[in-house]
Parts: C-alpha cells; structure tokens; sequence
C-alpha cells in the first residue's frame, strides 16, 4: 500500500497572517494527505493562534485532509498542563501526543505517538501500544535497519509507522530559551525575538561554518532531512506516513514533488532537482537514515 504524505506542526513562530495564508494554501493546492496542527515548542506562541484553529481545522478538512492535534513537546508550567490536558480530553480530531504529560491525561484512550516521544525500539513500540498509541512517529536519527524493524513491529501491533522524510531534524529540546539569551533577554521576557527568524536562528562554528539552527527552546539540524531517493525502500519498509516537516520555502511545490515520486509520475532524480531548485541555498542531509553523521549526503545508488 501506498504511504500516506503528511504535513507536521509548524515549529517556528510565525506570525498570525503568516499562518493563516500558510494553511489556506495547504489546503486549497496542496496535494497532502494529513496535517497535523498546535503548537509543540513554546506554549508562549499559542495563543497567537489558537483564535484561528477552528476556521484552520474546518478549511483542511473540506479539504479532504485529515487533521491531527499534536501537542507540546516539553510540559513545565502549570498552563502548559493544563493545555495538553485540554487537547488530550478531546474525542476529535485524532490527537498526537509528545510528552509523557499528554499520555498521562490521555488516560489509556486511542491517540498517535509523536517523535519526541522516542520510540527508538520494538519494546518501547510494544509498550506505547499497550498505553493505546495507534500510530508512531520515529525518531528522526533512526537508520534504515532500525526503522525496517520498528515498522515491522509497529505493523504486527496493527499501528501506523511515519518518518520524517524532509525538513530540519529536531535535535534537542530545552528548559532555558537559548533565541531568548542570544538576544541578552529571557525566556520570560523574550519579546517575541524568535519570531525574526521564520526558519530558525543559524549558529556557525568558529570559523563561521553553519552548524545548527535554534528555535526557542528547540535545537535543529543546519540542513534539511532530504528522503526523497528513499522513499520505495521507506514503503517497501512497511513505513504507511511520511512526514514534511514545514519550512520558510514553498511547501505546496515541496509537497507536490514528494506527491510526483510516490505517485510514479516523476523520476527520482527529476524530482530531486526539482526539491534543490525550490530550497535553493540549503543543504540537504540523509546521513541519519544511512547510519553516519546525520549532517552528511550520501548520493542515492538506485535513482530512478
């Protein structure tokens, strides 16, 4: 069976209008499958946008597109609480939960498993479908043997397996908001700063190479996750979702070139090109899924 394309949770703090065009687009041109919505970094940004998230959800779903609640990855504050605990008492739309918090108030009841939730292995899988998960997310560092065995698992237990297949990779989360003192303020005066940087905030090495970007309290990959030459081992795989991760570039074209390869109309390294010309000044990464430095490429052998 075909995977199904999905779209993740925007990560960056865009602006309100930004948002709102972002997800009219996505559901009038983009040819998605899913789309998962909320806020999983700074429960600060949320209510920029919680306003809009019924006219959001309404819109994709006339769409065609299946909508999925995801929730905060990191859970601290009493209003961060009591947040997840409103989004995980929902009965619909599906919810993805991303902290040990939201499982806990989702009480046993059927919910998808995000990947800050680290399900590395079969046992870790096993236990999460027993706590209800219906559907995981892997972890994005996971290589291509490891992703094989978790999907098989994953697959005997009847749940859902997803990868993500493009954008940056979230490597960290943290307590302290690092955009916030880059700036000399603090989280709880932050401004609003990381709102200047809609793809993240580069960091460079000494001898000014790119790094890593930051996003609040998160930590990301300089380059983009690029699985696109993967994808028929990903499905051969048993993977059933791959995930697009949005960044600050087109991401109708992005998703309509990952559509063209699953859908057979487009060859791979067409297809590849195609990707490149639209992210035009990144990098890409596959060296996760190929066992080394997640920051390397290695060059497909088996293109189409």
């Amino acid at each position: 069976m075909k995977p199904k394309l999905t779209l993740g949770p925007i990560a960056y703090h865009w602006s309100a209008h930004k948002n709102r065009d972002f997800y009219a687009r996505i559901a009038d041109e983009a040819p998605l499958d899913e789309v998962y919505l909320g806020e999983v970094i700074c429960s600060k940004r949320a209510p920029f946008h919680e306003a809009d998230l019924p006219a959001t959800i309404e819109r994709l779903e006339r769409a065609g597109k299946t909508v999925v609640l995801s929730t905060l990855a990191e859970v601290m504050l009493k209003r961060e609480r009591k947040a997840t605990d409103d989004i995980a008492g929902l009965d619909a739309p599906e919810i993805e939960v991303n902290n040990a918090a939201g499982l806990y108030a989702r009480g046993m009841r059927p919910h998808r498993v995000g990947p800050f939730m680290n399900a590395y292995n079969e046992a870790t899988i096993d236990w999460m479908a027993r706590q209800g998960a219906t559907h995981v997310c892997l972890p994005t560092e996971l290589p291509a043997e490891a992703i094989a065995i978790a999907a098989r698992s994953a697959r005997n237990l009847g749940l859902g397996v997803e990868v993500q297949v493009f954008g940056r990779a979230s490597l960290a989360v943290s307590a302290r908001c690092y955009h916030a003192r880059a700036h000399g303020r603090t989280k709880d005066n932050c401004l609003f700063v990381c709102e200047d940087d809609p793809d993240g905030m580069p960091l460079k090495t000494r001898d000014d190479s790119p790094i890593l970007r930051v996003n609040g309290i998160q930590t990301l990959s300089e380059s983009y996750i690029d699985l696109l030459p993967e994808l028929g081992r990903l499905a051969a795989d048993g993977i059933t979702h791959l995930r697009l991760m949005p960044q600050d570039v087109d991401m109708v074209g992005v998703t309509t070139v990952f559509r063209s390869v699953l859908d057979g109309k487009v060859a791979t390294t067409e297809a590849d090109m195609r990707l490149r010309d639209l992210c035009d000044g990144t990098t890409f990464s596959n060296g996760f899924y190929h066992g080394i430095a997640g920051y390397r490429r290695i060059a497909a052998a088996a293109s189409t």
